[in-house]
């Protein structure tokens, strides 16, 4: 059964670091064919792409909020995804999902579009809160 397992969340006060893992495993194909992003959902809001990567790593995109505070990564041959997530405000708390699809999108446009990519994690809370 494929699993895209999420971890590294919680509570964090504002100017604080996380980093989000998404460990996938049992996927029908190399981890290298595979766009990657990471999603989040605050109560109340729409879902919203946060950053997205390029098979080979390549491309990152992040949404302008986030700009350079957090960094997206991979390691193909360990099939996990990262997010590096500093300076953290209130309006980061939300739930995060990580995402993967074997489509040739560019990861703004897979990011931007939001489309019922091929595998999702099951979600991971974060919450930043003094």
């Amino acid at each position: 059964q494929v699993q895209f397992v999420e971890s590294g969340g919680g509570l964090v006060q504002p100017g604080g670091s996380l980093r989000l893992s998404c460990a996938a495993s049992e996927i029908p194909f190399p981890f290298d064919h595979y766009v990657v992003g990471w999603f989040r959902q605050a109560p109340g809001k729409e879902r919203e792409g946060v950053s997205c990567l390029g098979k080979d790593g390549d491309s990152p995109y992040y949404t302008d909020s986030v700009k350079g505070r957090f960094t997206i990564s991979r390691d193909n041959d360990r099939k996990t995804i990262y997010l590096h997530m500093a300076n953290l405000s209130p309006d980061d708390t939300g739930t995060y999902y990580c995402t993967a699809d074997l489509s040739n999108l560019d990861p703004q446009r897979m990011c931007t579009l939001g489309l019922p990519y091929d595998h999702w994690g099951q979600g991971i809370q974060v919450t930043v809160s003094s």
